[in-house]
């Protein structure tokens, strides 16, 4: 199973919505939230080379990017096989 993280924010609709979809999909994510911890932020635009938005997405230590992103691999049939290495 992979390695899922997702750097959220409170009141995000974005971030609700990706981790619906992979609550959908049985995957259990670390979640880390940036709402009031500069510092959470801070690591997450390092680790996505400037992705300021939320929510930030990794699996497998690959940024995926955020929500739309990850509902375009799952369109594309391109998640389930990430999700499964």
């Amino acid at each position: 199973m992979a390695s899922v993280t997702i750097y959220t924010r409170q009141f995000c609709s974005y971030c609700s919505a990706a981790k619906r979809l992979l609550e959908k999909k049985g995957i259990a994510y670390e979640e880390h939230d940036a709402t009031n911890a500069p510092a959470v932020r801070e690591e997450m635009i390092a680790r996505s080379n400037g992705g300021r938005t939320f929510p930030q997405i990794f699996i497998n230590g690959i940024h995926v990017g955020g929500s739309d992103d990850l509902h375009a691999l799952d369109s594309a049939g391109k998640l389930d096989p990430m999700l499964a290495a």
